[in-house]
């Protein structure tokens, strides 16, 4: 028996990270969120160069592919691979058939002209024609000069921000540095600490936020619309969405599956041009929430684009060779850990 749905949004994606499995151990045992980022993600990032970001970007936009996930949006950050990196990304997401939503994540973690690069990457990636947001790291690691700047470049460009909101401790001014800025378009990642309420779409990411220990985001709570994200673990979103009810109950004995599936369905807001795309699965009860909550083992069998094209085929893709991207990304993924 099969199924079919449409295709799948991950609302908040990190491509970059596809090539950290198996990445050497960090310096030191990180003991909280901040030391996680200082120890694991910054030097990741800042080892990354452009053909690491390809294959890396590959391999997650085959692998949401396979998962029935038609559309990502994406957040990047390579400080010492900033120019054309939204390029690649889009690029290596268009060879696999993946629709995507591009943003650069500026930081004055690397000083000014850190920040001024990223700013500029992300401006230049949108007046080209590119498919994006603007993005920002986070507001703790920004001054509220960038803040503004990236806020004021979104508004020109008629385009939203891609932002992680109070995410840990390290961020729990966010809700004050950024209340006269956010706007209706904004995407607001985690909001895990957030103290007041912000307009904007909250991308809520349950497995992310578990495994770096930072607390429940509550979504459920808020007047947002919300998203799911996975924040760079794959984008398996139906794995996401089983993960989004079992954390929603154990904050709430009486939650049902039915908000976490209504924020699985808020991703085609994002990408409305997904709800086009035809996913057939192995399953015939796919389309409810209370089957899939409970029914592992699920898995696409074939994906058709709004065009017609048959983009996977028995669980594979059609348009690139699956070994030969897996290959790509071991030898980049070599290159990448030797380097920490």
């Amino acid at each position: 028996m099969s199924a079919t749905t449409p295709g799948l949004v991950c609302g908040h994606h990190h491509l970059y990270s596809a090539l950290a499995r198996g990445m050497p151990a960090p310096p030191a045992t990180p003991t909280h969120f901040g030391e996680i980022l200082e120890q694991v993600w910054w030097r990741l990032d800042a080892a990354l160069d452009l053909d690491m970001l390809r294959a890396s970007a590959r391999l997650g936009a085959v692998e949401a592919l396979m998962c029935g996930t038609t559309a990502i949006i994406d957040h990047h950050e390579s400080p010492n691979a900033i120019e054309g990196s939204l390029d690649v990304i889009a690029d290596a997401c268009a060879e696999v058939g993946v629709r995507v939503v591009c943003a650069y994540g500026v930081t004055d973690r690397h000083g000014p002209d850190g920040a001024r690069l990223g700013l500029a990457e992300n401006e230049r990636f949108l007046r080209a024609g590119g498919r994006g947001l603007v993005g920002v790291h986070a507001a703790f690691t920004c001054s509220d000069e960038t803040l503004e700047a990236a806020a004021g470049l979104a508004t020109d460009l008629g385009v939203g921000v891609h932002i992680h909101v109070a995410e840990g401790p390290e961020d729990a001014s966010a809700g004050q540095r950024l209340e006269h800025l956010a706007a209706g378009s904004w995407l607001l990642v985690h909001c895990v600490g957030l103290d007041r309420d912000l307009p904007g779409t909250i991308a809520h990411n349950p497995r992310s936020n578990m495994n770096n220990s930072v607390g429940y985001a509550a979504p459920a709570r808020r007047p947002n619309p919300v998203v799911l994200g996975t924040d760079g673990i794959g984008a398996d979103m139906l794995e996401e969405f089983r993960l989004a009810y079992v954390a929603h109950r154990a904050d709430d004995v009486l939650a049902s599956p039915d908000p976490a599936w209504s924020w699985l369905e808020a991703g085609w807001s994002l990408v409305p041009e997904a709800r086009t795309d035809t996913v057939t699965w192995n399953y015939d009860h796919v389309d409810s929430a209370w089957h899939v909550a409970f029914t592992p083992g699920i898995r696409a069998l074939q994906v058709e684009s709004a065009e017609g094209e048959v983009l996977l085929a028995d669980g594979l893709p059609t348009r690139v060779d699956l070994a030969e991207v897996r290959a790509h990304a071991a030898e980049q993924a070599a290159r990448l850990h030797a380097r920490l």
